[in-house]
């Protein structure tokens, strides 16, 4: 065979030997049937591969031309699939060289993370999100030096996915203006923009954002060592649908841009975040004076600013739409700023101090009294704040004030208040954490004042016990819905008992996390009054198993769905029975570290059950100790010792569920 391969034309068409004619090639010539003769494929092949001419020697430019007339679709998904220099080529093929329309609305989303996003990544789903509605939303979160996405990944969405309208590049080094210039000339529709720890963009890149995408309503950039005044200029001056702008950390940002972005941008920007950015109280007097439409303002770490630039903010009466205000770690901010900020901000109803150390229990009974709108207060770590501020504030308060929340707050202290009270608060929701000066004195004066409490959170305040408990709920004429006393130490069961019996047919959650001296008495009283109760949590206590059988046993039929009962020491095999009965309501169960329980077998079980529409599927465990089946809800979780998995493993093989 090898010898007709070779023929030239130059020597003779046959020289000797046997000639086999096939069968009609000579009329009249009688050829009996014979088997066709067996030719060995490698030598065929690599023969006619000596004289075929590779398709991967087509010239890009060739390449490219039939490439760009191929359909969107699975045609093109296809092509992608031959080789790397294919798939290259399809996508640096942009929107308005294709011969074939493309038409993409931009449904879909996607997220690489770590060692998964790469370019070559990018280009598939350049690629592959073209014919399936086009790509939408993309998130990249890179490993920094290590990241494997460059601009040429960027380069392949933005000629792929026209449609997109959000985007996320966080910690990706490798990308530069380059990337994001051909994502602002190639996805005009662009709407969303977060740039994270991307060293390499610059002013430049983001004034090709603005030029071309003035769609943009939404602008993060946090960390961006590169980003500068003017690129804040360029955005002020053509994005004039921007509703959100978010800065932190970046360190060529000061004054001259963000007052001219808040200055040209304040009439329509509704959400302004400014994180440890190099400003001062220039630019919060412009933003006082020109944020007519702001009503979300984050401020955090700006060192620069000074009382007088929080003061012209507030006394400016420009933010008359501000309803959110959050200050963290603010020096500027004293009790002369807090009573500006309210008193020039009439529709205040949210306000966040975090930090805030110059702010007294002064500056809280001036915006008390000058934010008439105001709803809810949380203060952490605002250690001059009193006992006297604390309670000022509170009666100082409007009608309006519904959740007030206090945390590791230092300068609160325990004293006796013997004021004479004339009203009453409309406060609904309380919240103590770590304030170690906190006790039971205030409790009893807040049951007094406040009334109408549906939600009380008082986390590790060792000042409280059974009597400051029953004196805040005794008035209460509302309800309780949700009460979260962890880390009360000195809790016990009595309190437990009291609240069961008043509020058990309003009470829906119960924390009880570390509260040393609650014990089954506590689980046979809510069995026994707590109709609604869902979520119980008892982890660290001395609740046995005495305790779940009379949960178990309830005549209330309770319908709980989250039970924590992790580190609770006195849970043994016993309660085993228990639990599988109060499994059928479960959506959550918690028995890590009941290091008794399961034979001690079990090393942590942590299951998140979500209940199946319309059958609930059962997974079997095969205990090798004991040769027990337990049942639980789908979707759990179990970690156990390499034996028992193994038989776990085995076992689950060879049966689906277990009736």
């Amino acid at each position: 065979m090898s010898g007709i391969f070779s023929f030239s034309g130059d020597e003779d068409f046959f020289n000797g030997g046997t000639m086999h004619l096939s069968p009609g090639s000579c009329p009249g010539v009688y050829l009996p049937p014979r088997k066709r003769l067996r030719v060995a494929a490698p030598s065929l092949y690599s023969a006619f591969n000596q004289k075929q001419t590779s398709i991967e020697v087509l010239p890009d430019e060739c390449l490219f031309e039939i490439l760009r007339r191929l359909p969107s679709g699975k045609e093109r998904s296809a092509c992608a699939c031959v080789s790397k220099h294919w798939l290259n080529t399809l996508t640096s093929i942009k929107a308005n060289e294709s011969v074939q329309e493309v038409e993409s609305e931009g449904f879909l989303s996607r997220s690489l993370e770590g060692n998964k996003a790469t370019d070559l990544r990018l280009a598939a789903i350049s690629v592959g999100t073209s014919a399936r509605g086009g790509l939408g939303k993309l998130q990249i979160r890179g490993s920094g030096f290590e990241s494997e996405v460059t601009d040429a990944g960027i380069e392949s969405i933005a000629y792929g996915c026209p449609s997109l309208k959000s985007l996320s590049l966080w910690n990706l080094p490798a990308v530069s203006d380059k990337g994001l210039s051909e994502i602002a000339r190639c996805c005009p529709k662009l709407e969303k923009l977060d740039l994270s720890r991307c060293p390499g963009v610059t002013d430049k890149g983001l004034v090709a954002i603005a030029e071309n995408c003035r769609n943009l309503n939404d602008l993060t950039i946090d960390s961006c060592s590169g980003v500068g005044n003017e690129g804040l200029r360029g955005i002020a001056r053509r994005c004039s649908s921007l509703r959100s702008i978010s800065l932190r950390s970046c360190p060529r940002v000061g004054d001259q841009g963000v007052a001219f972005l808040l200055a040209q941008a304040g009439s329509y920007l509704t959400k302004v975040k400014l994180q440890m950015v190099n400003v001062t109280g220039l630019s919060l007097a412009v933003l006082g004076h020109y944020g007519v439409a702001v009503t979300d303002l984050v401020l955090s770490g700006l060192q620069g600013v000074n009382e007088k630039g929080f003061w012209v903010m507030g006394n400016a009466k420009g933010m008359k739409k501000l309803k959110s205000l959050s200050v963290t770690s603010c020096r500027g901010m004293t009790d002369v700023g807090v009573e500006a900020v309210g008193s020039g901000c009439p529709d205040l109803k949210h306000v966040s101090l975090n930090k805030c150390l110059l702010v007294s229990g002064k500056g809280l009974v001036s915006l008390a009294k000058s934010a008439a709108s105001l709803e809810s207060l949380k203060l952490e770590e605002c250690h001059r704040i009193n006992h006297f501020g604390f309670l000022g504030f509170l009666m100082s308060c409007g009608a309006k004030l519904k959740a007030f929340s206090l945390v590791n707050c230092l300068g609160i202290q325990d004293l006796n208040s013997e004021s004479h009270l004339t009203s009453t608060s409309s406060l609904r929701s309380l919240s103590v954490r770590c304030c170690p000066g906190f006790g039971d004195a205030s409790l009893t004066f807040l049951g007094k004042f406040c009334h109408q409490l549906q939600d009380v959170e008082l986390c590790g305040l060792n000042g409280v016990t059974d009597a400051g408990v029953l004196s805040l709920l005794q008035s209460n004429n509302v309800g309780l819905v949700k009460l979260n006393l962890n880390g009360c130490v000195n809790v016990s069961d009595n309190a437990v008992s009291a609240v069961s019996f008043s509020h058990g047919s309003t009470l829906e959650s119960l924390s009880l996390d570390g509260c040393k001296n609650i014990t089954d008495a506590s689980l046979v009283t809510v069995s026994k009054n707590c109709y609604s109760v869902n979520d119980l949590d008892v982890s660290n206590t001395l609740v046995s198993d005495h305790g779940i059988k009379a949960l178990a046993s309830s005549p209330n039929h309770l319908n709980l769905q989250v039970l924590s009962l992790g580190g609770c020491s006195g849970i043994t095999d016993k309660s085993k029975a228990c639990i599988q009965k109060l499994g059928r309501t479960l959506l959550g169960l918690n028995i890590q570290r009941c290091d008794r329980y399961l034979s001690a077998k079990v090393l942590r079980f942590w299951s998140v059950l979500e209940p199946v529409s319309t059958t609930v599927v059962f997974l079997g465990i095969l205990l090798l100790s004991s040769g027990n089946l337990v049942r639980v809800c789908d979707g759990s979780a179990f970690i156990f010792p390499y034996v028992e998995l193994l038989a776990v493993a085995v076992y689950l093989l060879s049966r689906h569920y277990i009736s």
